[in-house]
C-alpha cells in the first residue's frame, strides 16, 4: 500500500475516533501544530525519517515536543510508532486537516508560490477556487523559491501545477524524448 493511502486511512480512523470523543476540533489544532512544526524543523524531519533511530526514541521525542496535545493525538503518535509508520506523521496530519474541513464544509487551498501572494491576487484566486469546489475555501500561501515562478495549487486531492520549474521539466523531458 502506498504511503498516501495509508496516511488517509490513519487520518480517517483518527477523525472517526475524535468525532466519537467530541474532540475533533482539538485534534485538528494538534494536527496543524504537528504539520507546521515538522515542516519547519529539519532536525525533526531527519529524526522521523532516520532508519537508525529506534521507534521508542522517536515516540518519546514527539510526545515531549507535543506534550500539550490531546490524548487522541498522542495515541496516534504511539500507533504510528508501533506500526513503524511514524515517518508519515506530517502527511497524516495534512490528511486529517483536509478530511475534517471537508466534514465542516470547508476546504483549504494550498498555494505554493516563489514570492508571497498580493491581497488582490489572493482574492482572485479565492474566487476561482470557490467556483471550482463549491465550498467555503481558505487559502494558505507557502513560499518555495525553487518553483522559480507561477504557482502550484492544491485543494484536497486535486493539484494544478502552473510553476515555471514544472514547465521547464516538461520541456526538458520533451527534448530528451525527441533525441
Amino acid at each position: 500500500m502506498n504511503q498516501n493511502r495509508a496516511a488517509i486511512r490513519y487520518a480517517k480512523a483518527t477523525l472517526d475516533f475524535a468525532i466519537e470523543k467530541k474532540a475533533a476540533d482539538a485534534v485538528e489544532n494538534d494536527m496543524r501544530d504537528i504539520a507546521s512544526v515538522v515542516a519547519e524543523s529539519k532536525e525533526l524531519q531527519n529524526l522521523l525519517e532516520s532508519p537508525i533511530v529506534k521507534g521508542e526514541v522517536k515516540k518519546n521525542a514527539l510526545l515531549e515536543v507535543f506534550k500539550n496535545a490531546n490524548e487522541i493525538t498522542k495515541g496516534l503518535i504511539t500507533t504510528l510508532t508501533d506500526n513503524r509508520r511514524i515517518g508519515m506523521l506530517r502527511e497524516v496530519a495534512y490528511k486529517y486537516i483536509i478530511l475534517h474541513e471537508k466534514l465542516k464544509g470547508e476546504d483549504v487551498a494550498y498555494v505554493t508560490t516563489a514570492v508571497p501572494l498580493t491581497a488582490d491576487l489572493e482574492k482572485k484566486m479565492l474566487a476561482e477556487v470557490n467556483k471550482i469546489t463549491g465550498n467555503k475555501v481558505t487559502i494558505q500561501n507557502k513560499i518555495d523559491e525553487s518553483i522559480i515562478g507561477g504557482f502550484v495549487l492544491r485543494v484536497g486531492d486535486l493539484q494544478y501545477d502552473a510553476s515555471i520549474a514544472n514547465k521547464l521539466n516538461n520541456l526538458k523531458r520533451e527534448f530528451t524524448n525527441s533525441l
